[in-house]
């Protein structure tokens, strides 16, 4: 039987012999009750209904195959443990991702929405890094300045050409020019290649606090995000919204197309081996609040805080955490900044 799902999930043709085997048994039944009267007679009705039960419950399977999922590994196999929960609920009530989030909850979007998502277990993942030959580099020079007054007194300044501070929202698209170098995390998860080190140094660090962090989505180019865009927009659509209230709605949950730090190597999705689902719920979990109190140490912030939707004009996503670099990040931590209120108070 797995050998039949297997070729079932790349050609829906082969389901046809569920179908004969259906059309037998039913003629065999009716056989059975014109010819044979009696006891034999309920015996054929029950053993037609078993039996159909249990091809039914064979055939009851997600066929995968034309949903064109892009995973961190393509193992033979059945679906690794990673890919349960992903197609859940938020239940709540009005939850903290809008009203609307999953009321129409299309598979193929939500399984795509996830991008890339790590088959690896965060020991697979440390295990081929050579911690040995990085350093886990500590505040850099170069951030202060002392006051014109020449007092003791200093003050943080910060480039606006620092690549690790460039400012990717609706108003400020990634520019055509610019340009970063791919490295890969392991498998075929990629993210711009110099936030690597620091990454690796929290996930690490988080285990040694028991927490198994999960990569769900690095990077990801313009047309994943286009076709991630462009599918909630059609569900929304589907639901009866009109195209523009789509396009709104979605854009306060998917990045448009060409704004998302995702596309410049600079965001992770995390979440954890004890919780796969992006949703708020998250936030209020061993791995959220372990990320949300260090990972400023490691130079990545929580880039859509709860209660900032008005700044950031996405809503709370406890999971999305952006690189800085850690002179930035532990700013915005102790201020509780958002990256826009950053660059309007220190940036330059």
């Amino acid at each position: 039987m797995g050998s039949y799902r297997q070729i079932v999930e790349k050609h829906r043709f082969a389901r046809i012999p569920a179908f004969l085997c259906f059309g037998l048994l039913l003629a065999v039944h009716e056989f059975c009750c014109a010819f044979i009267g009696g006891a034999w007679k309920k015996y054929a009705f029950v053993s037609f209904l078993v039996v159909n039960i249990l091809i039914g419950s064979s055939f009851a399977y997600p066929v995968f195959g034309e949903w064109d999922i892009s995973l961190g590994a393509q193992d033979e196999g059945a679906l690794p443990e990673s890919m349960i929960a992903l197609a859940v609920y938020d239940d709540e009530p009005g939850g903290l991702l809008g009203d609307e989030f999953y009321d129409e909850l299309d598979e193929l979007d939500e399984l795509d929405e996830l991008g890339v998502f790590s088959l690896y277990s965060v020991e697979e993942i440390l295990a081929g890094f050579d911690f040995e030959s990085r350093i886990d580099t500590s505040v850099q020079d170069g951030y202060y300045e002392v006051l014109p007054n020449g007092n003791s007194d200093v003050r943080p300044h910060f480039s606006a050409d620092d690549w690790r501070l460039i400012l990717i929202n609706k108003q400020h698209p990634i520019p055509d020019s610019y340009e970063f170098t791919l490295g890969t995390i392991t498998g075929n998860m990629q993210c711009d290649e110099r936030i690597i080190d620091d990454l690796m140094f929290m996930m690490q660090a988080a285990l040694q606090d028991g927490i198994h962090l999960v990569i769900a989505s690095p990077y990801r180019d313009i047309a994943h995000q286009e076709r991630l865009f462009r599918r909630r927009v059609d569900s929304y659509v589907r639901s009866g919204l009109s195209y523009l209230e789509a396009y709104k709605r979605t854009a306060q949950i998917i990045n448009v197309p060409g704004s998302s730090e995702h596309e410049a190597g600079l965001a992770v999705d995390l979440v954890s081996r004890d919780y796969r689902f992006l949703n708020a719920a998250f936030h209020d979990t061993a791995a959220g609040q372990w990320l949300s109190e260090h990972s400023h140490e490691y130079g990545f912030i929580l880039r859509y805080p709860l209660g900032k939707e008005y700044i950031t004009s996405i809503e709370f996503e406890p999971w999305h955490f952006r690189y800085v670099g850690k002179e930035a990040a532990k700013l915005i931590w102790e201020e509780g900044l958002t990256l826009e209120e950053f660059w309007d108070k220190y940036v330059s």
